[in-house]
C-alpha cells in the first residue's frame, strides 16, 4: 500500500475531508491555506486564499457546491468549490474550531472558541445553495453549551439534533431549535480531540487525549464500543466495507524531538469495530503526531493529515478487502 505524498501546506494540518463521491479531498492547515486535492491521484487542483489566521476546519456541501472554513482569524469563510471564490464571510468575537454543513446543506454549525470572557458557542448559520444567493449574516439560532467548552460537533440524522464533544470528555446532544442540552454522558476522562458520524450518522466516533476512542449511538448517547491505545489520539474515524476504525495521534508536538519515530507512536492503527480490543493493523509514515483522518466515502482508500505538513493518501490492497476476522467465521 504506498501511499501518495501531497505536499501543499508548510505548517501541521488541522482537518481534511473527502466530498460526497470522494474524488475530491480538502485540507487545511495552520498555514491559513485551503487546499483541494483529486483523491485519486494526488493531483492538486487549486487553493481557496482569504484567511489571514490558522484554519481549523473544512466541510464540503454533498454536491460538491460550497465549502465552508473556520480560522483563527475569527471568520467562517463560505467558497465556491469549482472558481475558489469567497462567497461571504461571517464574523465572530473568537477564532472558528468547527465547522459542518447539515444533512440537507441548508444550514451549518460553527463551533466558536471561548475566550477572552466570550463564551464558547454553537452557532447556526443559513445556507442557501444558490451561488447567486445573497448569505444572511443573522444566524438562525446560538446554542451556549452547558459547562465545558465545545471541542467538535456534528449533526445527527435528519438535523435532528447536534451532537457535541467537548473539553472535559463529556459527549453532548443539543437541540439546536431551542438552544436546549438533551443528554449529556462522561465519555471521556481527557478532552474531545474529534467527533465523526457514521455513513447513516446513527453512531458516532470520539477521540481522546485520553488515549482511547469511543463510538457511542446517536439518539440515545448508549456507549457501545471502547478502543484503547496507548498514546493521546486527535483523530478517529470509521471504514465502510470493512469492519474497521482508524485511529491516530502521537504524543503532543511539542514533545516530539525528544523522542524516535516508532517511541512517538505516529502510526494511523487499525482497529476491528465490533471485536474492540483487536488491533488488526498499522499504517506508518508521518513524522509527526496525526492531527486528522478521513475515510474515502467507498471505503477503498483513506487519508491522514499529519503535523508534518503532509496529507498521505493510502489506497487498500486486494487483500485488505479478503481480510476475515477467524473467529468470526
Amino acid at each position: 500500500m504506498r501511499p501518495i505524498l501531497l505536499q501543499g501546506h508548510t505548517r501541521s494540518l488541522t482537518q481534511i475531508k473527502y466530498n460526497r463521491e470522494g474524488d475530491l479531498l480538502f485540507s487545511v492547515s495552520k498555514d491559513q491555506v485551503v487546499n483541494v486535492w483529486y483523491s485519486h491521484n494526488g493531483e492538486r487542483l487549486g487553493t481557496y486564499n482569504g484567511h489571514v489566521g490558522a484554519i481549523w476546519t473544512v466541510d464540503v456541501n454533498s454536491t460538491s457546491t460550497l465549502l465552508l472554513t473556520g480560522s483563527a482569524d475569527n471568520t467562517a469563510k463560505l467558497w465556491e468549490v469549482q472558481t475558489g471564490k469567497c462567497l461571504h464571510t461571517w464574523e465572530f468575537k473568537t477564532a472558528v474550531k468547527r465547522v459542518a454543513f447539515s444533512e440537507d446543506d441548508a444550514m451549518a454549525l460553527a463551533v466558536t472558541e471561548q475566550r477572552m470572557g466570550y463564551p464558547g458557542t454553537i452557532v447556526i448559520l443559513s445556507i442557501k445553495n444558490d451561488l447567486e444567493a445573497e448569505q444572511s449574516d443573522e444566524p438562525i439560532n446560538i446554542v451556549y453549551p452547558k459547562g465545558s467548552k465545545a471541542m467538535a460537533a456534528e449533526w445527527g440524522y435528519l438535523n435532528k439534533y447536534i451532537i457535541t464533544g467537548h473539553e472535559d470528555g463529556s459527549v453532548a446532544q443539543y437541540d439546536w431549535k431551542a438552544g436546549d442540552q438533551i443528554k449529556s454522558v462522561k465519555a471521556h476522562n481527557a478532552e474531545i480531540t474529534d467527533l465523526q458520524m457514521s455513513e447513516d450518522r446513527t453512531y458516532f466516533i470520539t477521540a481522546s487525549k485520553d488515549k482511547s476512542a469511543q463510538i457511542f449511538e446517536s439518539n440515545t448517547l448508549n456507549h457501545l464500543k471502547k478502543y484503547m491505545t496507548d498514546a493521546p489520539l486527535n483523530s478517529a474515524a470509521i471504514t465502510p466495507i470493512q469492519d474497521f476504525v482508524i485511529l491516530g495521534g502521537g504524543q503532543d508536538a511539542m514533545q516530539v524531538t525528544t523522542t524516535t519515530m516508532r517511541q512517538g507512536k505516529f502510526e494511523c492503527r487499525f482497529y476491528h469495530k465490533i471485536l474492540e480490543d483487536v488491533e488488526v493493523g498499522r499504517v506508518k509514515g508521518h513524522f509527526g503526531p496525526i492531527n486528522t483522518i478521513a475515510v474515502h466515502p467507498d471505503g477503498k482508500s483513506f487519508s491522514s493529515g499529519g503535523e508534518d505538513g503532509y496529507v498521505r493518501v493510502h489506497h487498500f490492497d486486494e487483500d485488505y478487502f479478503k481480510f476475515k476476522y477467524p473467529e468470526l467465521h
